[in-house]
């Protein structure tokens, strides 16, 4: 696919994926983070259940942030262009997550700490708001006939490129450092490292031309003065379709990582080191996932039909969450995460090229960007936080049955707008 492609081209291709590589490692390392040693780091001394709470929160923060970066950014690449807005959107971003590695913690600061890494939190989401509708417009626009689900899945394929960067750092971390210089200083530098994939981001983004797809819209009709106001107003119904259809894929994926990543450590008793692992050879069934539904939605099915077999797959795999964690069996835990994880593949990668399909040219940045990060909240905001209450007030089984509403949830809308485009 990509091989046959011109150097322009592969350009494109490689920034889409570079670009959000960079920008969900950084959101990766935060919820890692979050699940390891933000709680004890940054909250006051209480319950350790309630300082985990606490710190899955403020991953919640990030999804309030990013529906409104979804509007602001969603303006300006309507506007003047997906490449300059990408470009601003990467700096939000990495800025954000430099700075959380300069934060004093709660001992140092009382209260103001915790606000600062909300601050800075919120200053993730908001970047990212406007950071995946762009690359998945970037490759979708350059699309040739027949392969827009398969470049569409560039921008998906960021998402286990950018876990894998961050879990991997923490993993060699926490294989390097004692508990002690991880909880004290370790774990600052992911946060650190962040400079230096933002100026890699930023060379090969500088380096790109504008769509065809938006050029052409531009030299048709002057882009629209409140993109926001036309997208409601004239899309409202792919708006809701697109929004509740992508819920599915934000449920599954933080009760996969973030939550599991607690639970694990901390409920079933894995050290940091062994599920890290677990979760890193996971991820990997994930990127499979991506690129089969990316290559059934081209050449069999679309990416609708695709996205729902997801999401019945999803359903079934919530009943046997909690019979395959609690096992005692790390291998059959190694099993559920790469299956929950490749049915992420399935339920997220075929929203590169669905998602843009459902709305014009001239308010497709704003469209996607609004229904993708609408759903992140509602999907994924606060998944973490309630699994954590689910698991504590009933057990796992709650928490398999939470993900397998979401994927119904999804499923309908899926079902609702196939139904209405054929009417």
């Amino acid at each position: 696919m990509a091989g046959a492609a011109t150097p322009s081209t592969r350009r494109v291709l490689a920034a889409s994926l570079i670009g959000t590589s960079i920008e969900f490692y950084d959101f990766y390392v935060y919820t890692t983070a979050a699940a390891l040693v933000f709680g004890a780091l940054f909250f006051p001394q209480t319950s350790p259940a309630a300082q985990q709470l606490a710190a899955f929160a403020t991953i919640g923060v990030a999804f309030v942030a990013r529906p409104l970066g979804s509007i602001f950014f969603g303006h300006f690449g309507d506007r003047i262009g997906r490449k300059s807005t990408l470009v601003a959107s990467l700096l939000t971003m990495g800025i954000s997550t430099m700075l959380v590695a300069i934060l004093p913690t709660y001992v140092q600061a009382g209260w103001i700490a915790a606000l600062f890494l909300c601050v800075l939190r919120f200053g993730q989401g908001f970047g990212l708001g406007g950071e995946w509708g762009g690359a998945a417009l970037l490759a979708v626009e350059n699309a040739p006939p027949g392969k827009r689900a398969r470049f569409g899945m560039f921008p998906q394929l960021g998402a286990p490129v950018g876990f894998i960067a961050a879990n991997g750092l923490f993993l060699i971390l926490g294989a390097v450092l004692t508990p002690a210089q991880f909880h004290d200083w370790g774990w600052r530098i992911p946060f650190a490292l962040s400079a230096l994939l933002v100026i890699v981001g930023l060379w090969i983004r500088l380096r790109l031309a504008e769509t065809p797809e938006f050029a052409a819209a531009l030299a048709k009709a002057p882009p629209p003065a409140v993109p926001l106001g036309e997208l409601v107003s004239r899309h409202l119904g792919p708006l809701v379709a697109g929004t509740v259809g992508a819920i599915a894929c934000f449920a599954l994926y933080y009760v996969s990582t973030a939550f599991m990543l607690s639970y694990g450590t901390k409920t079933l008793g894995y050290s940091m080191k062994a599920f890290l692992g677990v979760q890193l050879g996971a991820i990997l069934f994930m990127a499979a996932g991506i690129y089969v539904s990316a290559w059934l939605a081209d050449r069999h099915y679309d990416e609708r039909r695709v996205l729902m077999a997801g999401c019945v797959g999803t359903i079934f795999a919530g009943l046997l969450m909690a019979p395959m964690m609690t096992s005692g069996s790390l291998f059959e835990v190694f099993l559920f995460l790469a299956l929950s994880l490749a049915l992420m593949g399935f339920v997220y990668g075929p929203l590169g090229g669905w998602l843009p399909s459902l709305f014009p040219a001239r308010v497709r940045y704003t469209g996607v960007s609004m229904a993708f990060n609408v759903a992140g909240v509602l999907g994924g905001g606060l998944t973490p936080l309630v699994a954590q209450k689910l698991v504590t007030a009933g057990g796992l089984l709650w928490v398999g049955l939470y993900c397998g509403g979401a994927a119904l949830i999804s499923l309908v809308a899926l079902a609702l707008v196939g139904r209405a485009r054929s009417a």
